[in-house]
């Protein structure tokens, strides 16, 4: 992570490596407008006003360049675009973020950034704090040559640089920034080095480095699985030789005002099982460990940040692979709990685990349960790579969704129709895992429905938006994304009034 700083120093006087100024759209015909224009001196700001056409600068969302710096410390000047802005106006917070980081993302390499974006309250400061702080990131764990590092130190130029609510805005980015890093580290790692056991052991560690008071971590291995009746981890991870592992964070303030409990589908490799996957993207399953690696990093977060709400994660760990000792599409499983299910598709696995991390979090009554989880391929089909699904009880399905907004992040209220429940009965068992091929996202929705009671609940689908496939964008890097801990956090702040 890089240092961090706020100031308000006249940027021409910072000693930098790179200036960071913003950019906007403006009317056909017209340079784009210049955000930083009053903290620059007045000759390099129409400078670069009249640069930006030539240069092929427009202000679009995404857009980085770099010019040499004149009358400045710094030694490159680099323009960030905000998108579209009507004159006056100033940039939404998540189009801030988007700039502050696809900035950050492009300066990998450079030791020292001053950036200059619009920060002139503490919800700007915030933005622009977490944008930057989310785009300085890099995986470089297996890359035996040099590699290009996050920036080292960043300041932020802002008029309220001594202001407490601007203090504590940019200390909670930095702890946001801690666990989505820590998330795209752990979905990044390559499975043969992160599989249930090591999932655990890094999850003990993370929180012994994280500092925080009130965090505790107990683990079940594959035996204690069995004596407890965790059917669904116990199937799901008895084809692999490395088993499966359920893992318990709790995070307890000493005066808790609610009672929150995450639940994380944690498949460390999904190869399908004996309903094998295509090889094609084969290789992103990886990262269908994301849902339990966001679990952890908001608890952690949550404890970091002293958020007077108990806050209790359940790691659901295991690795599908295809042996003569997997399960078999027909098997019957015993959740825990007691309810059976009917293996139809063993493809269909995180709903399998999922149902007894839910069951296992309910009993402990919470106030809200939420779950999360790369679990359908049909999510992708719906709302695509960059927006997540949530469903559930509709208050906590809207408290989501309002979440989302408040933290940058993107997720759709999908609805769980009583009519596709007749489609998961089972011949033999109380509920089959898989239904008819259409409404696949909704229909596993309703699967995880029937664990969690009366108990206020609901579930998110992020198989998408957990992993970049594609090219990077804004303070996204390709690969874990660390979708998640931010509405799940805000949430969770939410509930203490926050």
């Amino acid at each position: 992570m890089p240092r961090v700083t706020l100031t308000s120093a006249n940027p021409a006087r910072l000693s930098a490596d790179a200036l960071v100024v913003a950019v906007a759209q403006t009317g056909e015909g017209r340079p784009p407008r210049l955000l930083a224009a009053d903290w620059l001196p007045a000759d390099l700001a129409a400078s670069l006003t009249d640069l930006a056409t030539p240069l092929g600068v427009t202000g679009a969302a995404d857009q980085v360049r770099a010019v040499p710096a004149t009358g400045l410390k710094a030694k490159l000047v680099v323009l960030t675009g905000v998108g579209a802005l009507d004159d006056g106006a100033t940039p939404e917070p998540e189009a801030l973020r988007r700039a502050a980081g696809a900035a950050l993302r492009e300066l990998s390499g450079v030791e020292t950034v001053a950036v200059v974006l619009p920060a002139a309250d503490a919800e700007q400061v915030a933005a622009v704090t977490e944008g930057a702080l989310f785009g300085a990131y890099s995986y470089t764990r297996y890359q035996t040559g040099e590699a290009k590092a996050p920036v080292a130190s960043i300041e932020f130029v802002t008029p309220r640089a001594t202001d407490k609510a601007a203090t504590a805005a940019l200390a909670r980015a930095e702890v946001l920034a801690a666990a989505l890093h820590g998330v795209r580290d752990l979905v990044n790692a390559a499975p043969n080095d992160l599989f249930p056991a090591a999932f655990a052991d890094a999850a003990k560690t993370a929180i012994k480095d994280s500092g925080a008071k009130g965090l505790k971590i107990s683990v079940l291995d594959e035996k204690q699985l069995a004596a407890g009746g965790y059917g669904g981890l116990v199937g799901v991870g008895q084809g692999s030789v490395r088993p499966p592992r359920l893992v318990k964070v709790s995070y307890t303030p000493s005066k808790p005002q609610a009672k929150v409990a995450l639940v994380g589908k944690g498949i460390t490799f999904d190869s399908g099982g004996i309903s094998i996957k295509p090889a094609a993207g084969m290789d992103a399953m990886k990262s269908d460990m994301a849902g339990a690696a966001a679990v952890l990093h908001t608890v952690i977060a949550a404890a970091r940040l002293e958020v007077p709400v108990a806050v209790t994660g359940w790691l659901c760990l295991a690795e599908n692979m295809p042996s003569g000792s997997a399960q078999r599409p027909s098997d019957v499983l015993t959740i825990r709990g007691g309810k059976t299910v009917e293996v139809l598709n063993t493809d269909a696995e995180g709903r399998l685990v999922m149902a007894d991390g839910l069951v296992a979090a309910v009993e402990e009554k919470p106030d809200v349960v939420l779950d999360i989880a790369t679990l359908t391929g049909a999510q992708l089909v719906a709302l695509g790579p960059r927006v997540s699904a949530v469903m559930g009880t509709d208050a906590v399905r809207e408290e989501v969704v309002a979440s989302a907004g408040a933290s940058g992040e993107q997720f759709w209220p999908m609805p769980l129709p009583k009519d596709l429940r007749p489609g998961l009965n089972s011949k033999v068992a109380d509920i089959a895992n898989i239904s008819d091929r259409f409404g696949g996202m909704l229909t596993a929705g309703i699967f995880l429905q029937e664990f969690v009671g009366s108990t206020p609940w609901a579930h998110l689908d992020i198989a998408g938006p957990a992993y970049n496939e594609k090219s990077a964008f804004g303070y996204t890097p390709v690969g874990g994304t660390g979708v998640g801990v931010r509405t799940l956090l805000a949430l969770i702040e939410g509930r203490a009034g926050r």
